[in-house]
């Protein structure tokens, strides 16, 4: 797989889409469906209504890189169950390899890990 810095952020779209879809198509769902740029630099996910298929869309800024993972058995686990109305949600590399190795994240355990405090605005 190709190795990622830690500032890019990874977007899985919540609605179903048809991956016959290329590289406009997909482009086009990350502004309408992730509200994101596809040109940012972020890898944006989306499965099919079968959920047995799946995209990830990534520009590294030459080009788009397509990554296109179909499963012969099973199918991949939406990674949460968001409130009504949100149309995305925002996962860590570690999230999405249990993803896309079949792994269901709702039965997974996540241990509490050191994080940055925010600050306060004042």
């Amino acid at each position: 797989m190709v190795t990622l810095p830690s500032s890019v952020r990874i977007f899985v779209a919540m609605e179903a889409v048809d991956l016959r879809r290329g590289f406009d198509g997909l482009a086009g769902a990350t502004r309408s469906l992730i509200g994101q740029d596809p040109l940012s630099g972020h890898l944006f996910v989306f499965l099919n209504r079968r959920r047995n298929r799946i995209k990830i869309l990534y520009w590294d800024r030459t080009g788009y890189l397509l990554l296109y993972k179909r499963l012969e058995k099973g199918t991949f686990e939406w990674p949460a169950h968001p409130a009504p109305g949100v149309r995305q949600v925002e996962v860590d590399a570690g999230e999405l390899g249990m993803i896309l190795e079949g792994v269901d994240l709702a039965s997974a355990r996540r241990r509490v890990r050191w994080r940055r405090p925010q600050l306060v605005a004042r």
